[in-house]
């Protein structure tokens, strides 16, 4: 009972401080939403539309402007600009007017009329990665079309049947099946990893940042007094606070995600907000970890910040762990985000029963132990670390 008299004075202690420095609300509240919002809103329709293209049109013939006219019909591609010559076209291209370039040389519909294969080609600015993948992929989908189009006309014209025409023209047909997301939405592709990678960015700051302003400020020796002179009191009573603002946090997420927007979920969304208060708290202990490691508040706010950034990078969202080096594949198992992700993708996605992420939620958990073994070093920090200024 002790024990818990001196968890609530210090609980109700960092109420009091999370009241009066709006720091505290603005780092567990306000920006985590804030930026829920911002990129939620930014990829409202899911895939970027009406990308600018140019074309040069050098043969300028009836069949040649039915191919531009059914490229601008296309869904991610707006032809802005017409050019007579390429060099104009590029120089457009290098101000960041226009993402591609669709050039028709001349010649092109009598080489058709003749069958001699003529070259279409395209100009791609992949300084944008998503521009130029996107209209990379409606340029190349509606070439085929047209390749399709002449194919089937010239075999009718010498006698077969559309039948014949199609069958000689696409022999196989390939049916594509988009598991998970099938309206290829980058919203849903992005969203359900950057929302919890950016709380946790904000926990592990947050956590550094209030444990080492203790010493900073000179009121570690009385949080200490507070919790009876316990580190494991005075650490629990500190974080139990942020522990619900954060988690509060993480589940208008879940809602926001899967209530408000319906992104697709199989295994219902207490199973999701479950896995994210599980991030919240492991989140804190490696924040936590990081403060007994480094009571520096510039040191350990620095490492916070840089273990925060790289969870979005090697969580495997942007580009898969299968296809990193061995040692980056390991060095993965240190990030949160990246057991997050992997239950995320088997449960939300899939809908595969826990035990297929069981590994993953074992490493949230032990991720909550892990600042343990710096208890006594994180206590001696407390008492008599000499913060230099």
């Amino acid at each position: 009972m002790l024990i818990i008299h001196h968890i609530k004075r210090v609980v109700l202690r960092e109420i009091d401080t999370i009241a009066t420095q709006p720091i505290y609300l603005f780092c567990m509240v306000v920006a985590p939403i804030a930026c829920f919002i911002l990129f939620s809103t930014l990829m409202y329709q899911g895939l970027p539309e009406k990308l600018p293209v140019a074309v040069v049109d050098a043969d300028n013939t009836p069949t040649t402007r039915e191919i531009i006219r059914n490229l601008d019909a296309m869904q991610q591609i707006g032809i802005v600009a017409r050019y007579v010559t390429a060099e104009e076209a590029f120089e457009d291209m290098k101000r960041g007017n226009i993402y591609a370039i669709y050039y028709i040389p001349e010649g092109t519909t009598k080489s058709l009329i003749e069958e001699l294969r003529p070259t279409i080609s395209y100009y791609l600015n992949y300084s944008y990665l998503v521009a130029g993948s996107l209209t990379y992929r409606d340029m190349y989908i509606r070439t085929l079309l047209t390749n399709a189009a002449i194919g089937t006309s010239a075999i009718i014209a010498h006698g077969g049947t559309k039948h014949q025409a199609q069958v000689f023209v696409q022999p196989i047909v390939i049916e594509t099946h988009a598991i998970g997301n099938p309206w290829l939405s980058y919203s849903i592709y992005l969203n359900n990893t950057i929302f919890p990678g950016v709380l946790s960015l904000f926990i592990f700051l947050l956590t550094a940042y209030s444990v080492t302003l203790e010493i900073k400020t000179g009121r570690a020796k009385e949080l200490l007094h507070t919790s009876g002179n316990n580190i494991i009191v005075a650490v629990i009573g500190k974080l139990i606070p942020q522990s619900i603002f954060f988690s509060l946090t993480a589940i208008f997420y879940n809602l926001y995600l899967y209530k408000y927007l319906h992104f697709p979920i199989h295994d219902g969304i207490g199973s999701m907000i479950l896995v994210s208060i599980l991030l919240v708290i492991a989140s804190q202990s490696l924040g936590l970890f990081l403060a007994a490691l480094l009571p520096s508040p510039r040191w350990a706010m620095s490492i916070a910040s840089l273990w925060g950034v790289v969870s979005f990078s090697i969580s495997g969202f942007s580009f898969p762990i299968e296809g990193m080096s061995g040692s980056i594949q390991a060095a993965s198992n240190l990030f949160p985000l990246r057991h997050y992700f992997t239950i995320y993708c088997n449960q939300a996605l899939l809908g595969e029963p826990i035990g297929y992420a069981a590994t993953h939620y074992a490493a949230l958990l032990l991720f909550c132990l892990l600042p343990l073994p710096l208890m006594g070093r994180l206590k001696k920090a407390l008492e008599n670390y000499p913060y230099i200024k």
